[in-house]
């Protein structure tokens, strides 16, 4: 199945590896890398993450990396990465066009 990354989840890693930057360039770069690469068994196993309690959308679900949440939703053909969010955050429905 393919996967699909949405503007509103682009623009999330991008904030958060500006922000880890700050510090550390090459540990930015290295991180936002091992977040997309942690979607990747998505394409095989599309029901790997857990649904989203705030929604309890069977189609909408995340996976965590680290401190992050990674919201994505089921197609028939295709996962759409939502957004992407601190964990001890909500999820902000208005983002992710829901």
């Amino acid at each position: 199945m393919k996967i699909i990354w949405t503007q509103e989840a682009l623009d999330r890693l991008t904030e958060i590896e500006d922000y880890i930057s700050k510090d550390n360039p090459e540990r930015a770069s290295k991180f936002i890398d091992q977040l997309i690469e942690h979607t990747s068994p998505l394409s095989d196993q599309s029901c790997l993450g857990r649904t989203v309690p705030e929604i309890a959308n069977p189609n909408v679900r995340e996976l965590i990396f680290k401190k992050y949440r990674i919201v994505y939703r089921l197609y028939e053909e295709r996962i759409e990465i939502l957004t992407v969010f601190e964990g001890h955050m909500l999820l902000r429905i208005d983002e992710t066009n829901l």
